[in-house]
């Protein structure tokens, strides 16, 4: 079910390389093993100091276009699907090292992230792996958007999107997390846009990488790239690739039910901050810590 004992990282370090979807810039990484309790960090390689930002939601300064987080005037971009994979593949520490700020965007999912890292495997590691346990609802809504999380002994999402578009429509997906699902149906799962969005962005100097190639492009009659969908629901799975990557910057996995309703990156950023303020409703422990108090698993 995904729940781990301990804590994980990779085998070995994995390298890709692509363009950034905003900067159209090329950009080279590698994922690295690390230590017990080193979380998630990027280490920029191009800057001479070699700073590093670590994968947090205190060090989030814009939500904007895609999650972007900085430090000391270092800023690593569009980190969520990278974030997504480790998070979906329960891998808890590893270093990202790139040579440029915005991560490439592959084909617009996690699928090849996904695929070559577990190829590479990944390992346990001597230590406990602590979780978020909700123990009453944290919620916040905003007009037709919502964003709540539940206790459950389980790790569940359960995601709804509504455009008023006939390619996209209403979509829910609900899925309980673990390595075998998250790659199957979840890390494929592409990117998404309005053409003419895409083409005004392009205009302005923004998504200089951003192609057919790299996302699900939506006109007035429907899905513009030619090989079509890979799920009739890949929007909504896709929002739910952008919810594991935003909520793995909690630093701990949720065991809980986390719904999303009309939700995206600042608003699901809008309710980590939230969370975290309302320290009563959860508590942190490792599943030893909830067997001997006997829970249920």
């Amino acid at each position: 079910m995904g729940l781990y004992k301990k804590q994980r990282t990779l085998a070995a370090p994995v390298s890709f390389s692509g363009q950034g979807v905003h900067s159209g810039k090329t950009v080279n990484l590698t994922v690295h093993p690390a230590p017990p309790n080193y979380g998630v960090r990027f280490r920029r390689m191009d800057l001479p100091a070699k700073p590093t930002v670590a994968g947090h939601f205190n060090r989030v300064v814009d939500t904007s276009l895609a999650t972007v987080i900085g430090e000391s005037g270092c800023i690593v971009s569009t980190i969520e699907h990278l974030m997504a994979t480790l998070s979906g593949l329960s891998v808890d520490n590893a270093l990202v090292e790139l040579d440029d700020y915005e991560l490439p965007i592959m084909d617009g999912s996690a699928a090849l992230f996904t695929r070559q890292i577990r190829e590479k495997g990944i390992v346990e590691q001597d230590v406990p792996r602590f979780y978020f346990i909700i123990e009453k609802p944290v919620r916040i809504e905003e007009q037709d958007k919502s964003v709540c999380v539940y206790p459950d002994s389980r790790r569940i999402i359960t995601c709804t999107i509504d455009f008023d578009h006939p390619a996209i429509g209403r979509q829910t997906y609900e899925i309980e997390l673990s390595d075998e699902r998250f790659e199957a149906e979840i890390s494929g799962a592409r990117t998404f846009g309005f053409l003419h969005e895409l083409e005004m962005m392009k205009f302005y100097g923004l998504a200089r990488g951003g192609s057919l190639e790299n996302s699900v492009a939506i006109d007035e009659n429907g899905v513009v790239n030619g090989e079509g969908l890979r799920w009739p629901d890949e929007f909504v799975r896709h929002k739910i690739l952008d919810c594991i990557g935003d909520f793995s910057l909690l630093g701990l996995p949720i065991l809980g039910h986390i719904t999303l309703h009309k939700s995206g990156h600042n608003f699901n950023h809008a309710f980590l901050k939230t969370f975290f303020k309302q320290k009563k409703n959860w508590k942190t422990a490792t599943i030893d810590m909830m067997d001997t108090a006997g829970a249920t698993r």
